[in-house]
């Protein structure tokens, strides 16, 4: 057997969370580019049937969920219909999330730090317990990827919205428990923590507040910001055979950023 062979998907299918764009978008690609089905789950579904399309192309199979997994209903809706409809489920991706608010701590109102906990973190719990908790049940193993993010790990600055950072370092440590707790299935969890990624939310950021992400850059070892494509080979190891021995792992990718 080749090594390139143990990163091939023939026969997966994929249930992803905010899959329609950004980094979810690129991540849905390449893990139907290695040759798995995909359930892409997302908010609008213009976005969604452009995403499907690029599946399709590679001759893959792209079926659709319209929900917003940051309603923790939703996203149980979402999971139910996808293994009644569309499973069983090997891969589970939860990547949905944001920050969506600069609100510093003593403004912050209870409702909005729910609101981006459930976006955060509760999506990533109801998620793995439904589709992951399918996979323990089916035997057969599986791989949890969690999109958390170097915020998990640092905090931002110049901005406020603090349930961000704790949402993420949340996903991380959830992942590690999960990991632990599903070894003997042969399940493994295992979280992506980016760096600054020119996703369409962080576009808008840039063009509002230039001095900030013009300094975030200058503090960035590699001098540049990520792209959303490379997300694609990183999210394609750990789904496939190749990260067999990985699990409860957190790994960074930032062009250097969380180095000083």
């Amino acid at each position: 057997m080749s090594v390139l062979d143990r990163f091939r998907l023939d026969g997966k299918r994929l249930f992803i969370t905010g899959g329609s764009r950004g980094l979810g978008r690129e991540m849905a690609v390449a893990i139907a580019d290695a040759g798995a089905d995909v359930v892409l789950v997302g908010r609008e579904m213009d976005s969604l049937e452009s995403t499907a399309a690029e599946i399709r192309k590679r001759g893959r199979e792209a079926m659709l969920i319209q929900a917003d997994v940051g309603i923790p209903a939703e996203a149980e809706r979402a999971c139910q219909v996808a293994l009644e409809r569309h499973g069983p489920i090997d891969i589970l991706i939860n990547n949905v999330g944001g920050r969506r608010i600069d609100i510093a701590t003593q403004d912050l109102p209870l409702e909005k730090w729910q609101q981006i906990l459930d976006l955060n973190l509760t999506s990533t719990f109801l998620c793995t317990k439904i589709l992951g908790g399918a996979m323990v049940s089916r035997g057969q193993g599986g791989r949890i990827i969690n999109v958390a993010s170097i915020s998990g790990m640092v905090a931002n600055r110049g901005i406020g919205g603090r349930s961000y950072e704790t949402s993420k370092a949340a996903v991380i440590q959830f992942t590690r428990t999960v990991a632990a707790d599903w070894a003997p299935y042969k399940i493994t969890a295992n979280a992506i923590c980016p760096g600054g990624f020119m996703t369409a939310p962080n576009i808008r950021w840039a063009e509002q507040n230039p001095e900030i992400i013009n300094t975030f850059k200058t503090q960035i070892p590699m001098g540049d910001f990520g792209q959303p494509e490379d997300l694609g080979p990183l999210a394609v190891y750990l789904a496939s055979d190749a990260s067999r021995y990985m699990t409860g792992a957190s790994l960074v990718i930032d062009g250097g950023y969380t180095l000083w």
